[in-house]
């Protein structure tokens, strides 16, 4: 995939999270996954097609699942990953890639994104044939050395 592609995830998915749950986020080192790979226990799977045709799997346990849904939703107090959590979390993504896409299209790649389907489970396996996996690995520290929260972002482009 051309390096270029993938500034437009790392920008997009900064900003949104940054706007949406006020949280600084590090870009850890960026780097290429071999098929299959192991998933955390929630996963956000969103397609891509268009000039960049693949998927991009957002993996996070289940914990960080539910606080990130908790300051969505206003900082109520959550103990599962509910529908509406659940559903919380889809929009995250779904707005992270439509930055994204938004980001693209400006630099003139086209990318449609289709509607996130939302993923729990444990040792779960992503297994895909043909595609380069890159792993884009963000760290989100609200500035509690205990809760800082671990997202990779993982683009699968058919080959």
């Amino acid at each position: 995939m051309n390096i270029e592609y993938i500034n437009p995830f790392i920008e997009a998915s900064q900003s949104v999270l940054k706007m949406m749950l006020g949280i600084d986020v590090k870009l850890g080192k960026v780097y290429l996954k071999s098929s299959p790979y192991m998933g955390d226990s929630a996963m956000i799977i969103v397609g891509l097609t268009g000039k960049i045709r693949g998927q991009a799997v957002f993996c996070m346990s289940k914990k960080i699942a539910i606080y990130i849904a908790s300051i969505m939703m206003g900082g109520i107090e959550l103990n599962e990953l509910d529908e509406i959590a659940k559903s919380a979390i889809s929009e995250l993504t779904n707005m992270i890639l439509g930055n994204t896409a938004t980001i693209l299209e400006k630099a003139g790649v086209n990318v449609e994104i289709t509607p996130p389907s939302f993923v729990m489970g444990d040792n779960m396996q992503i297994s895909s044939n043909k595609v380069r996996i890159i792993c884009i690995p963000l760290s989100l520290d609200p500035n509690d050395p205990e809760k800082v929260i671990n997202i990779d972002i993982n683009i699968a482009q058919d080959e």
